[in-house]
């Protein structure tokens, strides 16, 4: 058979398999949060057929979406390998933040299960920093950073520009709100990054209350990413971030009925 038959069979099937089954959840979110983390413990459940890769960047890629119909065979072939588990879900840590992603994943599907795990915004940042200093697309000292006029939305963001966004990524409730514009509040799974840390056995459980699947028995901690920074945040920064972002902690705390005091405490040196 010529590649190009070959090719066009397996779109073919691909777009059959499409019409039958949709993704069932995603991890929608936030960045340097977590989502590696729950990305792995999740690829170890029985039940859970995550996609071939972490962060598939499917509906925060405006390419896709300049088309009459985006090209969902595309999207479904990451779970090839997963057909036969009970649910299917994919960690992207972008949807919560890109601003036409909540809207394109309703679109997809209005039954799709949304979790979320959100973590300090004062640390997220500051990881976030550290990340982009390792991997060397960030040249700035972090205080700098936090003055530059994209981290307060004056110049828009460019795609290739979305990992410099220390600040706006940390305002949690202008994103939760823009999700729950298209999904229901009991389509959403709203955690702890802290709470994954101390006690991943009973939110995992959790989650899987919310997926309807099997409870999980045993587990061994993750933390792909966990590591010490080169050197401890400098306290003017700790201060221009709690200033920054307290008024919106305070917001989420009645939001979720959480406590996110321990946020705004000075960590010790």
């Amino acid at each position: 058979m010529r590649p190009h038959r070959i090719i066009l069979n397996y779109a073919k099937r691909l777009v059959s398999w499409r019409i039958k089954r949709k993704v069932d959840f995603v991890i929608a979110g936030a960045m340097k949060g977590g989502t590696t983390a729950l990305d792995a413990y999740l690829r170890e459940h029985p039940d859970i057929g995550m996609a071939d890769i972490k962060e598939v960047r499917f509906f925060d890629n405006d390419d896709y979406f300049q088309r009459r119909r985006p090209p969902y065979a595309l999207y479904h072939s990451h779970f090839l390998h997963v057909r036969s588990r009970k649910v299917w879900g994919e960690a992207s840590p972008g949807y919560m933040f890109w601003q036409k992603a909540p809207f394109r994943l309703w679109q997809y599907n209005p039954d799709l299960k949304l979790i979320v795990i959100l973590r300090n915004p004062i640390q997220r940042a500051y990881s976030q920093w550290n990340m982009g200093r390792t991997n060397g697309f960030e040249k700035m000292p972090f205080g700098e950073t936090l003055r530059r006029p994209q981290e307060w939305g004056v110049i828009p963001l460019k795609e290739k520009r979305r990992g410099l966004s220390y600040l706006s990524r940390g305002f949690y409730t202008v994103q939760l709100e823009r999700i729950w514009n298209h999904f229901p509040k009991t389509q959403t799974l709203i955690l702890k990054s802290e709470e994954l840390r101390k006690n991943p056995l009973q939110v995992l459980n959790d989650i899987c209350r919310f997926l309807e699947i099997r409870p999980f028995t045993q587990v061994e901690n993750k933390e792909p990413h966990s590591g010490q920074y080169p050197e401890p945040m400098g306290r003017q920064e700790w201060e221009f971030l709690k200033q920054t972002f307290e008024p919106d902690i305070k917001k989420l705390e009645q939001l979720l009925n959480w406590d996110c005091s321990e946020w705004l405490r000075e960590p010790k040196k």
